[in-house]
């Protein structure tokens, strides 16, 4: 089942149950963070932003998960194949990060001891911009990156017999419920193919990203989460035989039988497809092989993809109480993606990430 949300409405009642759940291609539900009635502790709002061009990567976070905030920042070298990850932590922000209310406009900051990252949104443009002392090796790490807001007939040209229209892209967004806890909830957008252009700075060199060969993803999330969860993430973002394309696959947790987050992107608009499995290679011992292919298939057949991977940005923190085991595996893929309209995209070597993230939080 794919339900489809259409009707502009608030996301909770008046009890703090979602009043739909479902998928849509942009923000119809209205998220007011005083009408959460799961606990002040237990809610997660989070702005993650990440800007690849193949060659480079560089990936922003802002988090207020009420009893900790997070101020992220990762720099990935996938030709000389390493990367650096710093996290500075904040205790108790408790909503005093003062997040949006929607991913559409509005300003975000973060800062603390040696480190900044802010986040400016006009609705038009998104200016993520970026300092941190002692980054890698004590060298620091700054830069400048802006996004433009993706259009439909974004390749400037006709495609399939329709003219550029000049609106907003369509998106992944998801409401997806918590069968443990009623009033739980996870409200998620997914941005994909955002041109971008900018630079960062690390050990004296710049990398610059150019929009005709960088492109960044947002993941705008917004929720009351149960516990412990395992999710699975994917996504990508580049061009297809000049038309802006791209993908947002995951699942792992709550109750997605309304519908699944997996989407397609072909200048501008949105495809759905069904359900999509990760295929994690395994040792001989049954652990996971990252770094071995992978394979994805789906249940409607439109979305089958070997995946190659180049990078892993494991991360793992294990404070019993609290747990955090991250492996996001950038990598290229290769295979076909089915659109609505029946039309096969073979892909060959696309580059994007695929990842599986343990939490205790």
């Amino acid at each position: 089942m794919q339900h489809q949300i259409t009707k502009r409405q608030p996301l909770l009642d008046e009890t703090g149950r979602i009043t739909e759940a479902g998928y849509a291609t942009g923000l119809v539900m209205d998220y007011d963070r005083n009408a959460i009635k799961g606990g002040k502790t237990r809610i997660k709002e989070w702005d993650y932003y990440l800007v690849t061009d193949g060659k480079a990567g560089l990936a922003l976070t802002i988090a207020d998960n009420s009893y900790m905030g997070l101020a992220s920042i990762s720099f990935l070298d996938f030709e000389d194949r390493w990367e650096t990850t710093k996290s500075p932590m904040k205790l108790m922000p408790m909503g005093k990060t003062g997040f949006p209310a929607s991913s559409d406009a509005g300003d975000v900051e973060i800062s603390g001891k040696g480190y900044r990252i802010s986040f400016q949104n006009d609705g038009e443009k998104r200016v993520l911009s970026f300092h941190m002392e002692r980054f890698r090796a004590d060298s620091p790490i700054t830069g400048e990156i802006v996004l433009e807001t993706p259009r439909k007939g974004g390749a400037g040209k006709q495609q399939a017999g329709r003219e550029k229209t000049g609106e907003k892209a369509d998106s992944m967004v998801i409401v997806t419920p918590f069968p443990a806890k009623r009033t739980a909830f996870y409200y998620n957008q997914k941005i994909n193919c955002m041109p971008a252009s900018g630079f960062v700075e690390i050990y004296g060199r710049k990398h610059i990203f150019s929009p005709e060969s960088a492109f960044g993803c947002l993941d705008w999330g917004r929720g009351v989460w149960t516990y412990q969860n395992t999710w699975y993430w994917g996504s990508a973002s580049g061009l297809y035989g000049g038309v802006p394309f791209g993908f947002n696959l995951g699942y792992g947790f709550g109750d997605t039988s309304a519908a699944s987050e997996n989407m397609l992107f072909y200048d501008g608009q949105a495809h759905k497809l069904s359900q999509v499995r990760f295929h994690i290679p395994k040792d001989a011992r049954g652990h996971e092989a990252y770094m071995e292919p992978w394979k994805f298939t789906s249940d409607d057949g439109r979305f089958e993809m070997d995946f190659v991977p180049v990078l892993d940005r494991f991360a793992s923190t294990d404070l019993k109480v609290l747990c955090s085991i991250q492996h996001q595996v950038f990598g290229r893929f290769s295979g076909k993606a089915v659109l609505d309209d029946g039309r096969v995209l073979e892909v060959k070597d696309f580059f994007g990430f695929a990842e599986k993230v343990f939490n205790k939080w």
